[in-house]
């Protein structure tokens, strides 16, 4: 049973990648989510803000007398309790690399194109194979026109494309207008994979206290139709590989990756609720579905139920939305058929 596949020119021995998350923080969780299965590890996020800070906090002293940064330094989160600072984060990306065989995946979170595209030549001199860019913006500017947005991501690719030789995946959300042509568009700027989709953290409000909060919501498996359906859409019309995350909780959520086109299944969630062991069980259910269903190889299912290859390529445009309108039926039990 052959589960390799190809991710941005890596040579994986399974599709199942553990996705950014604090898992990722100590390298003996990575050395474990290697013994467990997994063909590479994304590491946790490098913010932005974190660099924005660290440089802030210098120029502060270096200037300390001639003009207070004090005010500007209020207008970022305190990242001091979160994970580590850049100097700190690319000397766990050197531990990670030299502590398993797999690949390690750096992950930078931002937006902008300022200094911070500087640690991306970094984090590959630590050992980093390939860069997961994870491009979190809200436009919340009513002057902001879509088309700026867009350039913003375009730029940020470019930019990063410049600084590093190893493969740059770009991490999207599902909220353009035109999310086939911004992938096409990425591509053009040198994007080797697209990671579908980004989560959107939504804040709550705290009625006793009367202030907005964190709301920290793990994934779950109805997630995947999202990043399912327009991986299947994209797969062979745009030129990068793709890989899902958000959703994936089991061997059958791996899968529906593969066959809508996914290079790799990324997961998160799952393993923070279940375990890394967790690893182990999804790849001896992935190899037994594949046996009973005589499938010799994951690159052999790989695109298979994309639009491109399936009978009716129409359901995953609008023609789908009144018969999923029509399915609907109540029972005497009232449950849903």
């Amino acid at each position: 049973m052959d589960l390799s596949t190809t991710y941005m020119g890596l040579r994986l021995k399974n599709p199942i990648v553990p996705s950014a998350s604090p898992l990722s923080e100590r390298a003996y969780n990575i050395r474990w989510m290697e013994d467990a299965g997994a063909s590479a590890v994304v590491m946790y996020s490098l913010f932005e803000e974190q660099i924005r800070g660290e440089s802030d906090r210098l120029d502060h002293y270096l200037a300390y007398g001639n003009e207070s940064t004090a005010e500007a330094l209020s207008y970022y989160p305190d990242l001091g309790n979160y994970n580590v600072g850049p100097s700190e984060y690319l000397e766990r990306i050197r531990q990670a690399a030299e502590a398993v065989d797999i690949p390690i995946i750096g992950s930078l979170n931002g937006v902008s194109t300022g200094g911070w595209v500087e640690y991306a030549r970094e984090i590959e001199q630590a050992g980093a194979k390939a860069l997961e860019l994870n491009v979190y913006y809200i436009p919340t500017d009513t002057e902001l026109p879509s088309s700026a947005v867009e350039q913003m991501y375009l730029d940020v690719v470019a930019s990063v494309k410049r600084t590093v030789t190893i493969p740059v995946a770009v991490k999207i959300s599902p909220f353009f207008s035109s999310p086939a042509n911004m992938a096409k568009r990425l591509a053009q700027n040198g994007a080797d994979a697209l990671v579908l989709f980004n989560r959107f953290y939504q804040p709550d409000f705290d009625l006793n206290r009367l202030e907005v909060v964190p709301h920290l919501v793990l994934s779950e498996p109805h997630e995947l139709l999202l990043p399912l359906r327009w991986v299947a859409i994209l797969y062979g019309r745009v030129p990068v590989d793709f890989a899902i995350t958000s959703g994936v909780h089991s061997h059958v959520d791996v899968l529906k990756c593969m066959m809508a086109g996914a290079k790799v299944a990324m997961t998160a969630s799952e393993l923070l609720e279940k375990g890394i062991g967790r690893i182990a069980e999804i790849l001896y259910l992935l190899v037994q579905w594949m046996q009973d269903n005589e499938y010799e190889s994951v690159e052999q299912m790989q695109g298979s139920m994309s639009q491109r290859h399936v009978a009716e390529p129409a359901a995953f445009e609008r023609a789908n939305y009144m018969k999923v309108l029509q399915s609907w039926r109540p029972d005497p039990t009232g449950q849903l058929l």
